[in-house]
């Protein structure tokens, strides 16, 4: 999980990462000291190269894929996979039953990614992004863990 120190290398890989719908350096502090979201996030040798930013409602069991990025030369690695799982397992710890996502309908590679982690598009968002283009939303049934034989 990230912390306060994180800030500046999230708001820098926002920067490397998308060209616009950013999240702006108020908006991630915002979200580091909230309740109702997680951001994780992938090092390597102690430099942030990927964060998933999950989010949470007060008595919902619906989760929110708010952003996943991964840096640009570390693609390939399985650590967009790997952030997909860990923000599915916080999902699940928060007993959440559902992750839903948008998606601009021109990344294909994270469609790919998403459809092959077992997400089903179920909506559109015609001109949801800055730049026009339509989101995809997508979502997935979370399996809750059995535990001494009993469903979560």
């Amino acid at each position: 999980m990230a912390g306060a120190a994180d800030l500046e290398a999230l708001v820098a890989l926002e920067h490397l990462v998308f060209t616009g719908d950013r999240m702006s350096r108020r908006g991630m502090r915002h979200l580091l000291r909230s309740a109702t979201a997680s951001i994780l996030v992938a090092e390597d040798r102690g430099a942030v190269v990927g964060c998933a930013v999950v989010l949470f409602r007060r008595a919902s069991t619906v989760a929110r894929l708010y952003s996943l990025a991964v840096a640009p030369g570390y693609g390939g690695r399985g650590i967009g996979a790997a952030l997909l799982d860990a923000a599915e397992a916080r999902a699940r710890t928060r007993r959440c039953g559902v992750m839903r996502l948008e998606v601009h309908a021109a990344n294909r590679r994270a469609i790919r990614r998403y459809r092959s982690a077992g997400y089903m598009r179920f909506g559109l968002y015609p001109g949801y992004y800055a730049d026009g283009g339509d989101a995809l939303r997508f979502e997935k049934p979370l399996r809750r863990p059995v535990r001494q034989g009993c469903a979560w």
